[in-house]
């Protein structure tokens, strides 16, 4: 007994973290039905980079750099750490909200922030340094919440997911991942983590050249429905998803 309480001490802090719909241990993973038709657009502007706009308007960028953004400032960015091509020190002055993925002092980062019809979470992971070690909290998967869509973007993610991450992450409908094959999860691990989070829909990024892409993308056809696009945006809803598991791939800068 003592053991599962300190057990349940680990995890409740992450489940308060991160998720739209955080489930508790044991319960079964399910897509909860659609009650409404608003729609996100998300469009990707390059490398790890993502442009999510809600149906009130409220607009965010994933891994902002400063490379890949938006002619007018977005109202929130996130970042993260591995590499200067994921994050700025120097950000538009004009963005409200800047969140760091990273741990900058003694505690994890812990983020639920509010803009409008968004809401902002994130789930601390390690990484790999430089020097092959392990950076404690380096990295966050954030979690985007608007028009009834959980929405994930794994960052710079290193390894695979414990069960405690899962249950933190709840009900994931949209996985953004990478699919490079070296600097962050080889392909085959990057397969393993999109079946140990279930999502609808998987939209891969930082795949550098099109063959990567490509490889990925053949790697799913047995499990998934493809769908290769020549718009970098797409626009979702809860009462659109596809019944099949779908992978969509976006073009854009690499």
């Amino acid at each position: 007994m003592a053991r599962l309480l300190v057990a349940l001490l680990l995890i409740l802090p992450r489940l308060a973290l991160a998720g739209c719909a955080p489930i508790a241990m044991g319960e079964p993973r399910v897509w909860l039905a659609a009650t409404a038709d608003p729609s996100l657009r998300i469009t990707f502007l390059g490398h790890a980079s993502f442009l999510l706009e809600t149906p009130g308007g409220v607009r965010a960028v994933t891994d902002y750099s400063g490379v890949f953004g938006t002619a007018d400032p977005p109202d929130l960015v996130t970042m993260n750490h591995a590499h200067d091509s994921h994050y700025t020190l120097s950000p538009d002055p004009r963005i409200r909200h800047v969140l760091h993925g990273w741990q900058e002092g003694p505690k994890p980062p812990a983020y639920d922030v509010r803009v409008g019809d968004l809401r902002v979470t994130n789930l601390p992971t390690n990484i790999r340094n430089w020097g092959g070690g392990t950076e404690v909290n380096g990295n966050s998967i954030f979690i985007f919440e608007s028009a009834g869509l959980c929405v994930a973007h794994l960052g710079h993610l290193h390894h695979l997911l414990e069960p405690a991450d899962l249950d933190a992450l709840g009900r994931i409908d949209i996985l953004m991942i990478m699919v490079d094959g070296g600097y962050s999860l080889g392909q085959r691990d990057a397969l393993a983590v999109v079946e140990q989070i279930h999502p609808r829909i998987v939209l891969p990024m930082h795949y550098f050249t099109r063959d990567r892409l490509a490889s990925f993308v053949d790697m799913m056809r047995d499990a998934y429905a493809i769908q290769v696009q020549d718009r970098p945006s797409v626009v979702l809803s809860r009462a659109a998803l596809p019944e099949r598991p779908t992978v969509i791939a976006l073009p854009g800068p690499h």
